[in-house]
């Protein structure tokens, strides 16, 4: 074994310093520019920055090593020269994604999804998160699959694998069927976006509104605070209710059922001016209808326009109960009520 040579041994500690000192510097310089507000970039970008530059320049300091002979045995240039490969295709794509994330991020500030008229700006969040999802599985995969290709072994075991593994390529493909239809479902929806976020939505019965779009699977947010996790392809197969497709305005109903004896036009009356009195109500629609008369009651229908479902819902029970309130307070006798009509028997057997 031959010893070290100093002067290539100063060289490479000098490869060192100058590394971690280039490292200082960059982290520094960034941690500065996050503190600026006329700056474009996020204001963590040196912590975020901070792990795939050290393992970047770990990697450049190994290939130096390497170049200069520092090393006296070649099965240790082949295990490093290996590493520091590797270790260049992980800091790539780690760049990659935080210069994606960053990217997304900048382009969402031109969008409010809090403001009232948010139908532009759900669309193209939706977009972005999707897409977002699937171009870092498409950086993963290609940085693993060109991390195991460094590899001449694995090369050419990936070699013979795939040209005697037709049959198993197929069952394996069967098997995998539902997964692959779960993602192109989520790509579908990215395109197609029959869902939105913050979407108010009936899924299964349950009332929510769109709160992640995943690659694979969708979050509802109930009413109730719950959480309903569906998978993306429910989504593309199956029918469901999408309230604010087209916009967050929506129309209201409240049924009364009442006896024959009812005032409608008081019943009309006091719904004009309940909607005029309440600021829940966008002033669009304002309608009462008689929609069914049965043998005991008549369904009464009141129809309501709101600027969105939740507005809706908190206007439809106030009108039902000052409705109630009012028929009870001032036609009492015309709520509902069973009549039995009892004959006189003299008057029959006369």
């Amino acid at each position: 074994m031959n010893a070290i040579d100093p002067e290539v041994l100063q060289y490479f500690l000098g490869g060192i310093v100058t590394l971690l000192v280039i490292f200082i510097i960059i982290f520094q310089i960034l941690k500065k520019l996050g503190k600026d507000p006329k700056n474009i970039l996020p204001a963590n970008l040196a912590n975020r920055i901070g792990v795939p530059l050290l393992v970047f320049l770990a990697s450049l300091l190994i290939k130096f090593a390497i170049l200069g002979k520092f090393f006296r045995f070649d099965y240790t240039y082949e295990i490093l020269g290996s590493l520091s490969t590797i270790g260049f295709i992980l800091s790539i794509a780690w760049f990659s994604i935080i210069a994606l994330k960053i990217a997304k991020s900048r382009i969402l500030l031109n969008y409010d999804v809090t403001r009232e008229d948010n139908l532009s700006a759900r669309k193209i969040y939706t977009q972005f998160m999707i897409l977002e999802r699937i171009i870092i599985f498409i950086i993963v995969i290609m940085a693993v699959g060109i991390a195991l290709m460094s590899f001449d072994s694995i090369r050419s075991i990936g070699v013979s694998v795939l040209t005697s593994a037709g049959i198993a390529g197929i069952i394996i493909g069967f098997s995998a069927q539902k997964a692959i239809g779960t993602l192109l479902a989520g790509i579908q929806i990215a395109i197609t976006q029959p869902i939105r976020m913050d979407d108010v939505v009936i899924v299964d019965g349950e009332w929510g509104r769109i709160e992640e779009i995943n690659l694979t699977y969708v979050v509802v947010k109930i009413w109730d605070q719950r959480r309903l996790v569906v998978p993306s392809t429910y989504f593309i197969e199956n029918t469901f209710q999408n309230w604010t497709r087209q916009s967050a305005d929506i129309l209201g109903t409240v049924f009364i059922y009442t006896d024959y004896e009812v005032s409608f036009e008081a019943l009309r009356g006091e719904l004009t001016r309940l909607l005029e009195s309440s600021p829940l109500w966008d002033k669009k629609v304002n309608v009462l209808q008689v929609t069914k008369a049965t043998k005991k009651a008549v369904e009464i229908r009141a129809l309501m326009s709101a600027k969105d479902s939740g507005t809706a819902w908190d206007l439809r029970v106030f009108i039902r109960e000052n409705l109630l309130v009012f028929l009870k307070e001032n036609y009492p006798e015309s709520l509902p009520k069973t009549r039995i009509s009892v004959s006189d028997p003299s008057k029959e057997n006369s």
